[in-house]
Parts: C-alpha cells; sequence; structure tokens
C-alpha cells in the first residue's frame, strides 16, 4: 500500500513539476496530432508567409505618435495637447505628419516606402457617428473603455464579445500544419495570447533563448527527469483529467525538440536590442530563419510591450516605450531583408493596442482612456504611406464621442486586419470576421498591403 501511494505521488509530482519546469514551447503547444484538422482549411498558396503582431498593452496614446505638422490641425494640437505636446516630431516627407521624435528608426524605414500608418482605427460594429454614438441608436462595442474587453475585442475581433477564438486562431484553423511534425501556425513568444486561440488549432508559446526545456542542459539530472517523464506518458492512468494534462504536456516537449532542433545557432544579421521587445522579436527572426526545418508555410507570431497606460508621466513613459519599439522593429526589418533570411515581402509587423487615449491631457501629467487610434504595420510587401481618415482634432466636434478628444473611429479593427488576412491568403474573409459584413465590400480591404 505504502509503496503504491509512493508510485501515485511521484507520478503526480513529476507530472506537476514538468508543467512547472515547462518547455520554453508551452503547455498551450500542440503537433499536429494533438489538434484536428479544420473541415474549412484552405490550401494555403505557394510560398511562405507570416504575420507579426506587435501589441502595445495599456492603451498607446498614438496622438504623441503620429503628430500633424501643418495647417489647423497642427495648430489644434498644440494648442490641446498643452504640456503633452511634441514639439520636434520627425518628418514623413511632405504628408504634413511626422513620427515620436524617439522613432528616427522607424521615420527612416517610412521614408524607404516600408511602413503604412493606419489613422483612427478601433473595435467598431458598424460604421458609426458621433450622433448615433451619443443617442443610442447605432451598435457600439461592449465595455467599451476597459482594458480587459478591449484586449480582448482587438484579439478577437468581436466587439459584442461573442466569440472565443481569437480571429489569428481563426485563421490559423484555416492553415493547419502541414504534417504532424511541423511546427504549429500560431505562436506567441510572450505567454499565451488570446490572438491565436483556434477552434482546432492550437498555439505555441515559446519563451527562453534556448528554445528548450528551461534548466535543459544535458546533466544526468535533466536527462533522468526527461527519461522518467517519457516513462509516464506511456501509461494509461485511467484518470481522464490525468491523461489528458500528460498529453498536452508530452505534445509540448515534442514541441519544443522540434524547435530546438530546428532553430539555427548561429548569429542573426541584425543586432536585437536588449530590450522586452528586442528580444522577441529576436526570437520570432530566428523561427522565421528556421521555416523550412520546421516545415512552416504560414505562420502567426504574437509579440508584446506594456507600459502604455499613462495617467501620469506621459512623456517621459513614452519617450522609453518608442524608442523600444522603433529600435526593435527596425532590427527585425533589418533581419528580414538580409539574404540569410531573405524573408522582407513575406513577412508583414503590425501593431494592436486596446485603444487610443484622450486627446486633451488629464491633470496628472497623462491621459485617459479612450478609444481610436493610429497603428503601424511594417514590411517588405508594405504599400507605404497614409491610410484612412485622421480625425478633427476638435473637442465636441464631429470625431469626438465625447468631449475630450475621444476619436470615433473610421476604420474598424475587421477591416485593418481583414487586409492583412487576405495577404495572409484568406479566401473567405467573412468566415474569420463576420463583423466585416457590416461594412462596405469595397472597404474589406484597405489596400497597405
Amino acid at each position: 500500500m505504502t509503496s503504491m501511494k509512493r508510485n501515485v505521488f511521484s507520478r503526480r509530482f513529476l507530472l506537476e513539476k514538468g508543467f512547472k519546469l515547462a518547455t520554453t514551447v508551452g503547455a498551450a503547444a500542440s503537433l499536429g496530432h494533438l489538434g484536428k484538422i479544420s473541415a474549412f482549411a484552405e490550401t494555403a498558396p505557394a510560398g511562405y508567409k507570416a504575420l507579426v503582431c506587435v501589441f502595445l498593452f495599456g492603451g498607446n496614446d498614438s496622438n504623441n505618435m503620429v503628430v500633424p505638422m501643418s495647417g489647423a490641425a497642427a495648430s489644434q494640437y498644440n494648442t490641446l495637447r498643452a504640456n503633452l505636446a511634441i514639439k520636434n516630431p520627425l518628418a514623413l516627407g511632405s504628408t504634413g505628419y511626422g513620427l515620436h521624435p524617439n522613432m528616427t528608426a522607424l521615420a527612416n524605414l517610412y521614408s524607404r516606402g516600408n511602413v503604412a500608418l493606419n489613422f483612427n482605427v478601433g473595435t467598431l460594429v458598424t460604421p458609426l457617428t458621433r450622433s448615433q454614438y451619443q443617442k443610442g441608436s447605432g451598435k457600439a462595442p461592449a465595455n467599451l473603455f476597459s482594458h480587459a474587453d478591449q484586449q480582448q475585442e482587438w484579439q478577437t475581433a468581436a466587439p459584442l464579445e461573442n466569440l472565443t477564438t481569437g480571429w489569428g486562431g481563426r485563421v490559423a484553423d484555416l492553415f493547419p500544419p502541414a504534417t504532424a511534425q511541423s511546427c504549429a501556425t500560431g505562436i506567441s513568444v510572450n505567454g499565451n495570447s488570446a490572438l491565436l486561440v483556434g477552434q482546432t488549432s492550437r498555439q505555441a508559446s515559446v519563451s527562453g533563448d534556448g528554445f528548450g526545456l528551461l534548466g535543459e542542459d544535458g546533466s544526468a539530472a535533466t536527462i533522468a527527469r526527461d527519461a522518467a517523464l517519457q516513462q509516464i506518458f506511456k501509461l494509461d492512468s485511467g484518470v481522464t483529467l490525468v491523461q489528458a494534462s500528460g498529453n498536452v504536456l508530452q505534445g509540448a516537449i515534442e514541441m519544443a525538440a522540434l524547435v530546438k532542433n530546428a532553430v539555427s545557432t548561429t548569429p542573426l544579421p541584425a543586432t536585437f536590442p536588449a530590450t522586452s521587445l528586442g528580444q522577441q522579436l529576436s526570437q520570432v527572426a530566428q523561427l522565421i530563419r528556421s521555416r523550412t526545418q520546421l516545415g512552416a508555410n504560414r505562420q502567426i507570431f504574437f509579440a508584446s510591450l506594456g507600459g502604455f497606460d499613462t495617467h501620469t508621466d506621459q512623456l517621459n513613459s513614452q519617450t522609453a516605450l518608442y524608442q523600444q519599439l522603433s529600435d526593435a522593429v527596425s532590427a527585425f526589418s533589418t533581419a528580414m531583408a538580409d539574404s540569410s533570411i531573405d524573408a522582407s515581402t513575406d513577412v508583414t509587423l503590425f501593431t494592436e493596442s486596446e485603444f487610443n487615449r484622450t486627446f486633451q491631457p488629464n491633470t496628472n501629467g497623462g491621459t485617459d482612456h479612450a478609444w481610436g487610434g493610429h497603428h503601424l504595420v511594417v514590411g517588405g510587401a508594405v504599400k507605404g504611406g497614409l491610410y484612412g481618415q485622421f480625425p478633427t482634432l476638435v473637442l465636441g466636434g464631429d470625431s469626438d464621442a465625447e468631449s475630450r478628444g475621444n476619436w470615433i473611429p473610421t476604420t474598424s479593427l475587421d477591416q485593418y486586419c481583414a487586409t492583412l488576412a487576405q495577404w495572409f491568403g484568406v479566401n473567405n474573409l467573412l468566415g474569420v470576421f463576420p463583423n466585416l459584413s457590416n461594412f462596405s465590400p469595397n472597404e474589406y480591404n484597405l489596400g497597405f498591403v
């Protein structure tokens, strides 16, 4: 009896430790044999393509990322932004707009035609005017101005919160891995992501520089641990949940081995900043470089940067955040264009953030939760330039949902993401973005890529 208890404990202990040691490819990872193949899967066009989402958590005040430099908008900006106004933006050619002065690397990419700026994008159910919003005669997204809800809605493209899958996951459902030994279509490099949750596909969650098991150092102890886990996987516990947990962990370990064996140890052809986002995009670059070894022809990556909830001390916070974003994206672009990776036109990076912030500052040197904001799309396939409608910078004006510069989006999240998905190869856009049908078919694709 004592021996049986000891064996059961050891098994549970090892399973528990397996999850805590976890793999650098997380427990959400799945090889083909752990997930069903979608009945609606599409045949991926020839060649390789990848989407890279950089989510700016906290609500990026993009009123300071893209700055008007001429005409009435510039005058309104400098007056109404008051102590938060950016004084020396980096001019984007003769467009009349500029980027935050700490985004030099991105401004240089824009000058080469590799950056599209999408104005006033946000969650929408249908096109909406100020009058409709204030009278309640038009549908608005659920729980506007809530961090958690809007983060979820941006990642699910479900403004009324009626979908449990992410739009990236629904795209991944259409393009399952080619074989059971191929890498997952959706990969997060910063924890599990709602964006990549699919109906039939499962995301891989990658962390750590080594792409192997955490604590994997070739020692006798780690070899013994791995051998013990493999023995456990061969046993039938008779307990459904325990068995399922073991199957998921086994899949994660197999995925870790696949990635570790495929990823080259050769230094990347660009120097990535030693920052959170820099290291995440470095990992994405390594995985893209190994796309052939991983058996991948379609991939969706999720990376993120936090700190954008700038209710106070916004100018100082944005200085560091925009520097980090700009430098990391620039390094990634350089790596993609290098002949050793040669994926510049096959990889498109884009930003998301739960909402913009009020144009009018608060009394604490910051801004508060708002709605529509500006977003970046970067890559060799991008048709650089300005897209969408810049808001009228008048408090209580036609663009303002309220009275503090809370811009009502003029481009919907669905249109923005559907443009990316169509470039990726999705034919059935309404199957991925059911809310898209509320907008004109002529505007399903915004043309920036």
